[in-house]
């Protein structure tokens, strides 16, 4: 391999001669050998967004030659289409504020802007990472203004995943809604509710979750760009911050503001932490939905089997024949991951000393990575699973007829007490209620089936209209 020699404050190092990165991308790549992860693609874009519009508006304002402004956005463009992704290499887990990743885009940037106008990698001339791609920037507005870029940008596609997802258990609420069946209190029988009711319970949780996190994501639309080192905007032009938000909105397509105090935006991740914190609460109820699958499908002679699922791979190597719930078990992992990438959030948040957070790197990959994430499983929960659901409505009505909490429906007519007493026997004895009822003569005929009819359980109301006198 041969290589370049390239100085920095430190001294000089051998660089590859063929990389874009520079000395002090190698430096970091050297001394975070942790996690072989790289940043995540949403997070380059989002630096390399901020370079860019930070070299066409120092073109505007006249502080950066126009030829040389150009060439970073030829460069940066180069980027945004797919080209040089090898170039980004320092791993996840680095420096605190995000310097070295700060610091491998400007070093990309300028050796391919220098390439293209007619000068050698390394040489950084006319266009020097610090002084032209890194102008009226730190790291301290770079990398918050970027994980809230980033951000947003991953929200677009997972809030799309949601929108499958809810119209998934929506529709099989519509598909269900005929299938009348036992409810489950305390995994204990209740009264009865229809299948359809459930999965449009399932739907309507997601699509409230989906509304919670666009609320929480307008926090996320202030930006602190050109706060530069603490936030007080040293070595910023006055017009640099609007002419970035022009810019920003103009090649990330956000909606995006220019946040009131840059100070402030610097000093605390609360507007990142709370967006993670909506995340994990989508994410809990995600998983109960999940395990609520996984429950009404099991079987399927020894379980609920109330749900068929599809069957998407063979599931055991040693039973001939057994198929598992595994769009569902993966849904749940994911959302266990999830669970821990919010919790590293909290703390790294809680983190920050006076006026920075160093600990960005590790908020943004987990905020990002969990919205990566999450948005798949939904996505392939509900491609994969939900969409081919079946009900068995046979063991639906053979659960619900032998259910005991039916005695509700009588509590009216006959009272609690006494409802109670043929709840037991119907356990006892193994009878039905309404064969209990027949026997004992308690009702008969039009009354006995209108206090029994199983649809207008779920439904508001008092089954078989006006109780009785002294009844419950």
């Amino acid at each position: 391999m041969t290589t370049r020699i390239e100085h920095d404050p430190l001294g000089e190092k051998a660089v590859p001669a063929e990389a874009l990165y520079g000395i002090q991308t190698l430096r970091a790549a050297e001394n975070f050998p942790i996690s072989g992860l790289r940043p995540l693609p949403q997070f380059v874009d989002a630096v390399v967004w901020i370079k860019r519009s930070a070299a066409l508006t120092h073109r505007e304002t006249g502080r950066l030659e126009a030829r040389l402004a150009d060439a970073i956005v030829q460069a940066a463009d180069e980027i945004l289409g797919g080209q040089h992704r090898d170039q980004f290499i320092v791993d996840v887990y680095q420096a605190g504020a995000g310097t070295s990743h700060n610091m491998n885009v400007n070093e990309v940037l300028a050796n391919r802007a220098n390439e293209l106008l007619g000068s050698a990698r390394g040489s950084y001339t006319p266009v020097h990472p610090n002084d032209h791609v890194n102008m009226a920037q730190s790291t301290n507005d770079v990398i918050p203004t970027a994980m809230r870029l980033a951000t947003l940008a991953t929200l677009r596609p997972f809030l799309a995943d949601l929108d499958i997802l809810a119209e998934s258990l929506l529709r099989k609420g519509r598909e269900f809604d005929h299938v009348i069946k036992s409810g489950r209190t305390h995994l204990q029988d209740a009264t009865p509710i229809r299948l359809g009711q459930e999965f449009t319970a399932f739907g309507a949780t997601v699509a409230r979750h989906r509304e919670k996190l666009t609320r929480a994501a307008e926090w996320l639309r202030d930006l602190n760009i050109g706060g530069t080192a603490v936030g007080t905007g040293l070595n910023a032009e006055p017009q640099y911050p609007e002419l970035m938000w022009k810019y920003l909105e103009e090649v990330s397509g956000l909606d995006l503001r220019l946040g009131e105090d840059r100070i402030q935006l610097m000093q605390s991740m609360g507007d990142i932490a709370t967006f993670s914190g909506v995340v994990r609460a989508f994410v809990l109820d995600l998983n109960k939905i999940a395990n609520d699958i996984r429950l009404l499908a099991s079987g399927p002679r020894t379980g609920l089997a109330e749900i068929i699922l599809p069957a998407v791979q063979p599931g055991s190597s040693i039973m001939p024949g057994k198929v598992n719930p595994s769009i569902a078990e993966m849904v749940n992992q994911v959302c266990y991951q999830a669970l821990g990438l919010d919790t590293t959030v909290a703390m790294a948040s809680e983190a920050g000393q006076l006026e920075l957070n160093v600990m960005m790197p590790v908020i943004t990959h987990n905020v990002v990575f969990g919205l990566m994430i999450v948005g798949n499983a939904s996505r392939t929960f509900a491609e994969r699973c939900i969409d081919g659901i079946e009900a068995d409505e046979k063991v639906c009505a053979y659960w619900l007829e032998r259910s005991p909490a039916l005695v509700t429906a009588l509590a009216p007519k006959i009272g609690y007490a006494e409802a109670a007493k043929l709840a037991k026997e119907a356990i006892a004895t193994g009878l039905t209620v309404k064969e209990l009822v027949v026997k004992k003569g308690l009702l008969a005929g039009a009354e006995l089936e209108d206090v029994l009819d199983l649809r207008a359980m779920t439904e508001i109301g008092i089954p078989g209209g006006k109780p009785l006198p002294g009844g419950g």
